[in-house]
């Protein structure tokens, strides 16, 4: 899946901004990325615009250039949204605002959840292949899809097949990492995660993978993904569909409490 958006002009000016500051302070990028413990490469991408800083690394470029609030202040206006794929555009629109957040996946890790490692491992494999150039893109674009976790106020729910994470996708070390991301995640007041397991004599979910939302206007809406396109839902019955296969997979999948002893069995397995 990589219907997140590409990269754009304000990130390729927060970049410019960054590498005048950087060379102000007569830093090679190599002086200056274990300053701010991140890898070169990173700090490279990052002025060029091609992936987007994370907050913690602005924090630190501006303690670390003494940039007077200009890259905190750039960092507040920066947009990847003209790259969103068409059918994507809308429910990306909803979803910064919504108060709950639903997501069923039976394919693959959802991008809210997943690790650097592991959607890199995606990217790479895809087909047609993607350049390394359109890899570190996509790859920045779902990394900034996931500041929406940080919204305390919003509830999250995943459903997430086991076999997801049986199935090893990267290797050892990137289920490893996965699985520690995502009882990290689960460890906070707002995001529950369950885990479906492999063997379930009733599944409520078999139509496929489904997000659902709810607006603080308390309209609820949903979206379907295929290969190659997506399906923004809003009407009223279907949505309502949507909602009463989601609360049936809920009470059929492991219980939240039951779901980390599975993760945390699979990581001490491993």
């Amino acid at each position: 899946m990589t219907d997140e958006p590409e990269y754009s002009e304000s990130l390729k000016s927060f970049g410019e901004v960054l590498k005048v500051l950087r060379r102000r302070a007569g830093l090679t990028q190599e002086q200056f990325a274990p300053m701010v413990r991140y890898s070169v490469p990173m700090v490279a991408s990052i002025e060029q615009g091609r992936r987007f800083p994370p907050p913690l690394f602005v924090e630190r470029a501006e303690s670390v250039l003494d940039g007077l609030g200009v890259l905190k202040a750039a960092a507040k206006h920066l947009s990847r949204r003209p790259g969103l794929a068409n059918w994507f555009r809308q429910w990306a629109q909803l979803e910064r605002e919504a108060i709950a957040l639903y997501t069923y996946e039976c394919r693959l890790i959802p991008g809210l959840l997943q690790t650097e490692a592991y959607a890199r491992t995606l990217f790479t494999e895809q087909l047609p292949l993607l350049s390394d150039e359109q890899i570190e893109t996509h790859l920045a674009a779902r990394l900034e899809r996931q500041e929406l976790l940080q919204r305390p106020n919003t509830a999250y729910s995943f459903i997430l097949e086991e076999h997801l994470l049986l199935r090893g996708l990267g290797g050892p070390d990137v289920t490893a990492e996965l699985i520690d991301h995502l009882l990290e995640l689960a460890s906070q007041r707002n995001i529950e995660i369950q885990i479906m397991p492999v063997k379930q004599e009733r599944h409520a979910g078999l139509h496929g993978p489904v997000q659902l939302l709810e607006t603080p206007e308390n309209r609820w809406f949903g979206y379907c993904e295929g290969q190659e396109s997506g399906q923004f839902i809003s009407d009223p019955k279907v949505v309502s569909t949507l909602q009463m296969r989601y609360a049936r997979m809920r009470s059929q999948a492991l219980s939240p409490e039951d779901s980390l002893s599975l993760l945390r069995q699979m990581r001490g397995a491993l």
